[in-house]
């Protein structure tokens, strides 16, 4: 997977997608992820790329050609045309499921919105898609493309060590992650779950099950209406649910 960054401030990208899981991913050739400094695509000797807008107002509007010059670049290095996203609060919300859609595409174009905003005109262009990480705002869409990327990238072939890193944690499934210990054993006089010291993997699996939509009906039951379920846990949540209203 290739994926390409149009921004303002690439340093302030790369300072990130250079460490961890990301960075080694990187620098061993599993992924490519490349920034591009928007203002190095602009016609103006002073490498302006924003202006002031139409119909008045605060502020400054990025411009269309630096932004579509910097695309266009992009399209042609690769030799089609990427998926191009708009990083924005008016997007559709990020969700895990389409962090694993996005992952199967094979090159992503990365748009960083700053100021104002940008000139429309080229978002009609070029963007097919805008997802927000959030409802609110951000002085700029590099800390959400940094988000997408990560939230991408780490389900791409090889970045972690198997699916399995991924397939149990919280969202993939539907559902949140079932709780985690390690070493010590009792910590404070809280001491690690029995069944996690037996050693029977059926019951780690069936107990972290249960923990995992005890968790989500504790803290996401929204999350329960869009999640498939089994009829032992159909059977399970249903007890939850009748204890809540005993107590």
């Amino acid at each position: 997977m290739r994926i390409d960054i149009a921004t303002l401030f690439p340093d302030m990208c790369e300072a990130v997608l250079g460490e961890s899981i990301i960075g080694r991913a990187r620098k061993n050739g599993v992924i490519t992820v490349c920034c591009h400094n928007i203002r190095d695509y602009t016609l103006d000797k002073h490498r302006r790329v924003d202006d002031s807008p139409y119909g008045g107002g605060m502020g400054m509007v990025m411009q269309a050609e630096p932004i579509y010059r910097c695309y266009q670049a992009v399209a042609a290095e690769i030799g089609t045309k990427p998926h191009v996203i708009y990083l924005s609060p008016q997007g559709k919300p990020l969700r895990q499921r389409r962090c694993v859609e996005l992952a199967k595409q094979e090159h992503l174009f990365l748009l960083c919105g700053h100021y104002e905003g940008v000139d429309e005109r080229v978002l009609e262009e070029i963007v097919d898609e805008e997802i927000s990480i959030g409802d609110y705002v951000l002085t700029g869409g590099e800390l959400a493309a940094l988000v997408l990327t990560d939230s991408i990238a780490r389900l791409c072939d090889g970045v972690l060590a198997s699916a399995e890193c991924f397939e149990e944690e919280s969202h993939y499934n539907g559902l949140l992650e079932y709780p985690q210990y390690t070493r010590p054993e009792v910590w404070k006089g809280k001491a690690v779950p029995e069944v996690l010291l037996s050693g029977h993997h059926a019951n780690i699996r069936k107990w972290r099950r249960e923990q995992e939509i005890e968790r989500t009906l504790k803290k996401r039951p929204d999350m329960l209406a869009d999640v498939q379920l089994d009829k032992n846990d159909k059977k399970f949540l249903a007890t939850l649910i009748q204890e809540q209203d005993d107590n």
